[in-house]
């Protein structure tokens, strides 16, 4: 059965309504929508990510589906999930831009039926949504906030707004649902949450062997009984790297090894060198670049961090870390206030404070046993709360409210 018979076929799922009570409902769309997500390239990060997997999502549905961009790796993974791909460069931002995208967006709404146009992104939005008026066939308009856009003055809010022109919006962490409210007053019923999610089987204990976890300790010097500390993320001033290492300087005087997974720009990559070196911790930190092994790596350490001094729009990272049943020291901000639970999974330190640092980091080596507790504890948690099926659906959710929506 090729995919535009099945999707002649209805389809009933269930999945979070997204309104803030957390009511379910069954959704159903019939006759299955036809979906065109927009986004500005599909390089390696969080939205590309989430776009290939809803991709993946919607084939399974039998929902014929699209994604318009500027292309990027992941290109080949959309088409094998089963998606069209439009070359479309919806991510450039200057007004001429993004009226030409919006024609080209029109002319694949009319030429594939399209029913939801889906943007992840400014600038897509604004094609998108001036695609969906200038387009022949009726359709309808949705967006998904990944993050928190900057707000200081009236010409970005203006700017932002687009990602508001839609009847619903998806939001990616009740932090940024909170954000949309407060900062730009849309209704609360109207937000969508979707929370970020990790695949289980790809992110589980179980599968990595002893000889694994000893291959990475080995390979980075860690010796027996030395506890491994890992932070998985881009190397960025606002990641708080800068801020761990201070804290840890101050915790010299225990056994420890940290690993720094991600990459960076030369100019933050060599600040950090020299503030290691700084405080003479070179043989104690080190910058492992980019890896394609972060499972394999948290579930070899015995601590991990999410150390952001901007809020966190979800943070990843920490619930990959809980999944592998490691637990997490994460700042007091954004949405690690929801991925981590105090004294459960893990620490909430103050943004921006190696002083409050050093003191949880202090605390969760004192006592292995409550690390391993709290690393069961953290992996269960993620498994009730946020997996891959989970976000999809609570996303599709919202394809099923705009479906019974006129456009």
């Amino acid at each position: 059965m090729n995919q535009d018979s099945r999707a002649d076929k209805g389809m009933t799922v269930t999945g979070s309504s997204g309104t803030p009570e957390g009511s379910h409902k069954l959704a159903t769309i019939s006759p299955s929508p036809r979906i065109l997500q927009l986004l500005p390239a599909l390089g390696d990060g969080g939205v590309e990510r989430s776009t290939v997997e809803m991709v993946g999502y919607l084939r399974e549905r039998g929902i014929v589906n699209f994604v318009a961009s500027g292309g990027g790796d992941l290109v080949a993974a959309v088409e094998a999930g089963g998606a069209r791909h439009f070359a479309i460069p919806v991510g450039r931002k200057s007004p001429w831009a993004m009226v030409r995208n919006a024609f080209a967006v029109a002319k694949v709404i009319d030429a594939e039926a399209i029913d939801i146009v889906h943007a992840r992104s400014r600038a897509p939005a604004w094609a998108g949504w001036l695609a969906v008026r200038l387009a022949r066939r009726r359709c309808r308009f949705l967006t998904t906030f990944h993050g928190v856009y900057g707000h200081g003055n009236a010409l970005k809010r203006l700017y932002n707004r687009v990602m508001l022109r839609g009847p619903l919006v998806v939001a990616n962490s009740q932090f940024i649902r909170h954000h949309i409210e407060t900062v730009y007053g849309y209704p609360a019923d109207r937000i969508v949450v979707a929370a970020r999610g990790i695949e289980p089987a790809l992110f589980d204990p179980a599968t990595v062997s002893e000889a694994q976890k000893a291959a990475v300790r080995k390979e980075f010097g860690v010796s027996d009984g030395e506890p491994l500390l890992i932070m998985v993320g881009r190397v960025t001033g606002w990641k708080g790297h800068a801020v761990l290492i201070d804290a840890l300087a101050r915790c010299a005087d225990r056994p420890w090894r940290l690993v720094l997974a991600g990459s960076g720009s030369d100019g933050v990559i060599a600040d950090l060198k020299a503030r290691i070196a700084g405080h003479d911790l070179a043989g104690r930190v080190i910058l492992a670049g980019s890896r394609r092994d972060v499972p394999v790596l948290l579930a070899a350490a015995d601590l991990a961090f999410s150390a952001s001094t901007r809020p966190e729009a979800f943070g990843r990272a920490a619930i990959e870390a809980e999944a592998m049943e490691t637990p997490v020291i994460a700042t007091d901000h954004g949405g690690s206030r929801e991925t981590v639970l105090p004294g459960l999974t893990g620490w909430l330190v103050t943004p921006g404070d190696a002083e409050a640092m050093a003191a949880a980091i202090g605390q969760a080596l004192v006592s292995p046993e409550r690390l391993r507790d709290m690393g069961r504890a953290g992996r269960a948690f993620v498994l009730e709360n946020y997996t891959t099926t989970r976000m999809l659906e609570q996303e599709f959710s919202a394809y099923c409210r705009l479906m019974e929506m006129a456009p």
